[in-house]
């Protein structure tokens, strides 16, 4: 996938010299969360639409404010799940785009990166999710492979989407017509199925057992 294209620069980036009054009538004309600053080409940083808006002198330059000045940017090695992040970390929607020297080329916009990503074939491809929780010193990418691998299934993607002091949780997307064996080999090395599903025997017996226990208790 050719990032650069999503590349965009209808946004008019500002200066130094640039008054605070443009860079909110900028604001209020569009649904941005940052402007890119630029000096000859060169990404000096982007000032916040929040830290704009709490400037009453507005007649003042950007210049005079550089403590409000925000310094983030991805370039051409920054991966789909790095920029995703970038985008968190820095409470934005707008993200700089640096090439390998350091101009300033444009920026990605939030809502197409979102896009991509969901267009990925961890998100598309039919497939069943399920939701591993093991200690962090017994988890292993390598031996989820081999038990999902070895009943038959074909792992679409994993990612860690929760991590506590001890434990953490994967969730894993798998492609199985047995989707049932893969569960109760996962329960025999001792993950955690956090998530439900419909072909878990494992639960189903223990409901049976549970029904057959209070309707012993209730004679």
């Amino acid at each position: 996938m050719n990032m650069k294209e999503y590349i965009l620069n209808d946004i008019e980036v500002l200066t130094q010299d640039s008054l605070i009054k443009k860079s909110q009538d900028i604001f209020k004309i569009l649904p941005i969360t940052h402007i890119p600053i630029v000096h000859k080409g060169v990404l000096v940083g982007c000032i916040s639409e929040s830290d704009s808006q709490n400037i009453e002198e507005n007649s003042s330059c950007i210049s005079e404010y550089p403590h409000l000045i925000d310094f983030f940017f991805a370039d051409e090695n920054t991966t789909i799940l790095k920029l995703i992040k970038l985008f968190t970390d820095n409470q934005t929607n707008i993200m700089p785009f640096l090439n390998d020297k350091k101009k300033y080329l444009g920026y990605y916009e939030l809502n197409d990166i979102l896009e991509i990503f969901s267009a990925s074939p961890f998100i598309c491809n039919d497939g069943i999710s399920i939701v591993l929780e093991k200690n962090k010193k017994d988890f292993s990418v390598s031996e989820v492979s081999q038990i999902v691998e070895s009943n038959d299934g074909k792992i679409l993607g994993l990612f860690i989407s929760h991590e506590f002091s001890d434990t953490m949780q994967a969730t894993i997307k798998i492609n199985s017509e047995d989707i049932n064996e893969i569960i109760q080999t996962f329960r025999r090395y001792n993950y955690n199925i956090i998530s439900e599903h419909k072909d878990d025997f494992y639960l189903q017996d223990l409901k049976d057992r549970s029904d057959y226990l209070q309707k012993y208790l209730d004679m």
